[in-house]
């Protein structure tokens, strides 16, 4: 049963925005334990987000009035009544301030990931008592997007091929000389990664990670250790480890530094749609850009400078996402909205 929907979803895909953070208590809570509750969670939830494993324990013991200093706003934007269990159920969208979040990392000398919806094209292979399993009787394959929903990163497993078993059997005597790029030939300029799981009859056994990311070739393996406790699958547990790994990997790749920002100088040419108030509307909706500064202004163009964080090539692509075009001609950077 819905009782209530408040308004809008604003900003649903900026980087420090939290949605549908879901909080449930009995009927006779007040409202201040659902917010509590939600702001502590969509935190953890923003940590998880945007920070590598050794940066997280950071923040493990910051303090709850400091966390809720950095929200802008949040949003209820369902409530329902579990009429079985008697209980409240909320969901929450919450706002972080960009600049209180930078000001905390800064402080803490922390860098952040800059991804959001991260697309790999990604296959499992299994080798177990010497024999090879691809696409039949390969649980990674079958069960990879089940086990552990992970929002950041998207794994695109492909469609079964003739041609990827014949090339992983021409390695079938040492699988950790294969290429992830002659697997995925039509995607070799996509961010791509093999997973190849050497079981053996011991309760060790090895994992071994074959990245490229963001054209950087990436390799790690570990071990993990079978515990065959109860209730618990042993598949899935390796299928946990390794997306928090290939997340890492990513993320080690999307560093942003708020201690070294960069600066560019760029000639904004105006007519009735490229006009400075559509433009600073469009940028302010840019994470990455910190601040805009206007050095000359004349009949036929403006003189901009922008302060933005990360790299370059990012900067370009979110403009696009804003409808804005960034081009370099004549060593000489221009914009003009789309």
């Amino acid at each position: 049963v819905v009782f209530l929907k408040t308004g809008n979803v604003l900003s649903q895909n900026s980087l420090f925005n939290v949605n549908n953070v879901e909080v449930s208590a009995n009927l006779s809570a007040n409202n201040q334990l659902f917010v509590n509750e939600a702001i502590k969670k969509g935190f953890n939830e923003l940590v998880n987000k945007l920070l590598l494993e050794k940066d997280k324990n950071k923040l493990k013991n910051l303090d709850s009035n400091k966390i809720k200093d950095l929200i802008s706003y949040y949003q209820i934007t369902e409530t329902t009544e579990d009429r079985l269990t008697n209980k409240l159920i909320k969901k929450y969208n919450i706002f972080f301030d960009k600049e209180k979040i930078h000001n905390l990392f800064y402080n803490l000398e922390i860098s952040y990931s800059d991804i959001n919806q991260y697309e790999i094209y990604f296959l499992p292979i299994h080798k177990k008592n010497d024999q090879i399993f691809v696409y039949n009787q390969n649980y990674f394959y079958k069960n990879w997007n089940n086990a552990d929903n992970n929002e950041l990163i998207e794994f695109i497993l492909p469609l079964e091929k003739i041609e990827i078993i014949q090339n992983i059997n021409n390695y079938r005597d040492n699988l950790f000389d294969l290429d992830p790029k002659n697997i995925f030939i039509e995607y070799s300029k996509k961010n791509i990664a093999l997973i190849i799981i050497e079981e053996n009859n011991s309760d060790k056994n090895k994992i071994f990670l074959k990245t490229n990311i963001m054209g950087k070739n990436i390799n790690k393996s570990f071990i993990l250790k079978n515990t065959k406790k109860k209730n618990t699958n042993y598949y899935d547990d390796i299928i946990i480890k390794a997306k928090k790994e290939i997340t890492n990997l990513v993320k080690s790749q999307n560093l942003i530094d708020i201690r070294t920002p960069s600066f560019i100088n760029i000639k904004f040419f105006m007519d009735k749609k490229n006009n400075l108030v559509e433009l600073d509307k469009r940028i302010k909706k840019i994470d990455l850009i910190e601040n805009l500064y206007f050095l000359e202004i004349n009949r036929k163009y403006v003189l901009l400078k922008i302060k933005y964080l990360g790299k370059i090539d990012k900067i370009i692509n979110q403009l696009k996402g804003q409808n804005i075009l960034l081009e370099l001609k004549n060593d000489q950077w221009s914009l003009k909205i789309i």
